[in-house]
């Protein structure tokens, strides 16, 4: 498993909001859903993405925009187009007075819009709930992420677009799965741009020393790691793998195991319904008292707080 891999595994997308918008000019859609992420692709047409800060982005049928929330933004036919719609939690969408549009611009099978043969078609897959992103990913992207269709290929968009019509038993399990293959593909593709600026976790993948560690932390959290029992792994000594580590990924290796194994009980705290006591020790706390410890220590609540929060 590697860094991307790993930090895409456990909670992933979970009934995620998709639908293909098809609209014809003017239009604008006020988004204010609060979600942590949001992918959309343009298969036919074009559509502005007007974020909150920065320059608005134009989309171009084969683009990719990933935006990350929760702060609000605006998907128009134009930067200068008035909202006229507003898209809130749960894919709930109104006019600007309030007024619910779900049912009068339904087009048909998570198909929605101002018309059926309109211009231009935004396929759009939303993560709704923190934990499903995990949170050093997050943290890592640009407030929006954009790949213009000549720097990227990715065969996944026409079989989204194909199967978000379709009504078929099991079918939001296949369209969960699609959405978390097509953030993948994006985000590496977004790391791997010449000069891009990669997160150091990432970078550090590429090293046979760190990738390693990274490998071995990342597959087995709950394993009693220490540095020795790591740089035995590696094959270097624990000086020479502490003073590596801290220098491509920019922290500790037991500092970094540590928010890996606090971002994976918060995950489990949310997306479970497992005691603290199981949580603690899928994720390599001897317990119920150390994992809150340590909760408490690095995100400032504790584990029934985190949990009563979601």
């Amino acid at each position: 498993m590697d860094a991307l891999a790993g930090l895409l595994d456990g909670p992933r997308a979970k009934g995620a909001f998709l639908l293909r918008m098809i609209m014809e000019p003017p239009w604008s859609v006020r988004v204010e859903d609060g979600a942590p992420l949001c992918l959309m692709c343009v298969t036919g047409g074009e559509a502005w993405v007007v974020p909150g800060t920065g320059a608005p982005v134009l989309l171009k049928p084969g683009d990719i925009a990933v935006v990350r929330g929760p702060e609000p933004y605006t998907v128009a036919d134009a930067p200068g187009t008035l909202p006229r719609a507003l898209a809130g939690p749960g894919g709930e969408c109104t006019s600007l007075d309030g007024e619910p549009l779900d049912q009068s611009m339904r087009l048909g099978v998570r198909t929605w819009g101002n018309a059926p043969d309109g211009t231009a078609t935004v396929l759009v897959g939303t993560y709704r709930m923190d934990g499903e992103v995990g949170r050093r990913l997050l943290d890592a992207l640009p407030g929006l992420l954009h790949l213009p269709a000549d720097t990227w290929h990715c065969p996944l968009m026409p079989f989204l677009e194909e199967e978000v019509s379709r009504d078929e038993p099991g079918q939001s399990a296949v369209l969960d799965r699609v959405l978390d293959l097509l953030l993948i593909s994006a985000v590496r593709a977004w790391f791997s741009r010449p000069g891009a600026e990669a997160p150091a976790w990432y970078r550090a993948m590429g090293d046979p020393v760190v990738g390693r560690a990274l490998r071995l932390l990342q597959n087995d959290p709950a394993h009693p790691w220490t540095v020795a029992s790591l740089a035995a792994k590696t094959g270097v000594s624990r000086a020479a793998l502490a003073r590596r580590f801290t220098a491509l990924v920019g922290e500790p290796p037991m500092a970094y195991l540590t928010g890996w194994r606090l971002a994976l009980a918060a995950d489990l705290l949310r997306g479970t319904d497992a005691t603290v006591e199981s949580v603690a020790r899928q994720v390599g706390y001897s317990g119920a008292f150390a994992l809150s410890a340590a909760f408490k220590r690095v995100r400032g609540l504790s584990p029934q707080e985190h949990r009563a929060g979601a």
